[in-house]
């Protein structure tokens, strides 16, 4: 949502070899829509996204920002899920190849 400023549902593969998150449309498709590489990358929870009034946000956000600092914004279905995301992409982040 941070490059179309609207929110979409996607679908998430974590893979530590390579260090990457893939997304997929979650109506189908083999192929995915984009990755996001997670070496050296930060992971945190957040509260809002900039300019977020204009955007319907339930909470359980978290951010992912690359080394070439490029920054995701991603919404979990509850606030577990969103734990259990952010330690499995950190632990990614750091030992993935």
């Amino acid at each position: 949502g941070h490059r179309r400023k609207n929110w979409k549902v996607r679908k998430f593969v974590l893979r530590d070899d390579p260090a990457y998150l893939h997304y997929y449309d979650p109506a189908g498709g083999e192929d995915p829509l984009g990755a996001i590489r997670l070496r050296g990358c930060v992971v945190t929870a957040v509260e809002d996204v900039p300019d977020s009034k204009k955007y319907d946000i339930d909470n359980n956000l978290f951010e992912v920002i690359t080394a070439n600092e490029i920054h995701y914004y991603l919404q979990a279905a509850s606030s577990t899920e969103r734990t259990e995301w952010i330690k499995a992409i950190q632990t990614v982040a750091r030992t993935g190849k």
